[in-house]
């Protein structure tokens, strides 16, 4: 068992999770443990109790307490050969640095509470020390980058920290957007879901639209166009996010009156487009990322259920999407 220990954070891990950071560093402690830690706050960031979620800067000093040495830690099993291929299956592109992910609905990225299975507890099938650039919410599907070495995992992360990391989602609308195309900015922050449209989820946490200045409040902006309309019940949109907000584009399309298909949380009291799979249409369609030899862009396939909605619906996957700078 080690003692107390102060980590300084050095500047090539600046803007990780403090989840992950701690992952990567005791690879040998299970996710549950570092959840309690964090939760009697045992450990800390500069003194202060935080969450798994707290993004570490440089300089930043980590207290960590007594952990076991991993020779007294039962040994994990490895991957499956179930998980295996199971995760070769979602690779759609992949370089010596790099490796993109199609990662399906449903599928946490990350685990939690009452969340076992999750792409990050895979990732050792894939390889060694792999890890997460970035996120997607659960029920997302899309373009998921991940890093082979941390040398790879610092610039990637730098690019999305920058906004130099250009992602483009698709998504299926109930309802057309008002205007139906343009840019949407405006701030956010954490509220409850209400019952105004008999929600089961009542009491939730979202993300809802406040004025400038409210506390925690961040500026949130979204590019987005309706790319094809079918009358008035539903559209194909394609929005590129220009910040990353928990749960930006789904609150855009919201406010735009016209909410994401299949959206639990971010609902109108429109019934949803007939035939539609009462899932999330929301799906990242194309990432593009600075690299160290050129840009790397990635497209992913659309999951079954927006192929089956596009279908439908009479949209074109190969649609012309309009210039983004004409938008802004």
């Amino acid at each position: 068992m080690s003692g107390v220990q102060i980590i300084t954070i050095p500047e090539e891990d600046e803007g990780q999770r403090l989840d992950r950071w701690f992952k990567r560093r005791f690879p040998h402690i299970a996710h549950g443990r570092v959840e309690k830690l964090l939760r009697t706050g045992q450990m800390r960031i500069n003194g202060k109790r935080v969450k798994g979620s707290a993004r570490i800067e440089a300089g930043d000093d980590i207290r960590i307490p007594p952990l076991p040495e991993p020779s007294e830690v039962k040994s994990e099993r490895g991957p499956s050969d179930t998980d295996i291929r199971f995760m070769r299956d979602l690779v759609i592109y992949e370089d010596k640095d790099l490796i993109g992910l199609n990662k399906p609905f449903g599928l946490a990225v990350q685990g939690g509470t009452k969340t076992t299975r999750h792409i990050d507890g895979m990732l050792p099938a894939l390889g060694k020390g792999f890890r997460l650039v970035h996120r997607l919410d659960r029920d997302t599907s899309g373009v998921l980058l991940v890093a082979k070495n941390a040398k790879a995992a610092a610039w990637a992360g730098r690019a999305f920290q920058s906004r130099r990391a250009e992602k483009i989602y698709w998504g299926v609308t109930n309802g057309v957007p008002h205007p139906k195309a343009g840019e949407i900015k405006g701030y956010m922050a954490k509220g409850r879901l209400d019952n105004r449209f008999g929600n089961k989820h009542e009491g939730k946490e979202v993300m809802v639209a406040v004025r400038h200045g409210e506390k925690d409040s961040k500026h949130a902006k979204t590019l987005y166009q309706s790319v094809q309309t079918a009358g008035v019940k539903a559209a194909f949109v394609a929005m590129q996010p220009l910040t990353g907000r928990t749960h930006q584009l789904r609150l855009h399309m919201q406010l735009l009156g016209a909410p994401i298909a299949g959206d639990p949380k971010y609902m109108t009291d429109r019934p949803r487009p007939g035939g539609l799979e009462n899932k999330l249409h929301l799906h990242a369609r194309t990432l593009t990322i600075p690299g160290p030899s050129g840009d790397i862009t990635i497209h992913a396939p659309l999951p079954a259920h927006m192929k089956s909605a596009f279908q439908q619906l009479g949209f074109e996957e190969n649609a012309i999407i309009d210039d983004w700078e004409d938008l802004k």
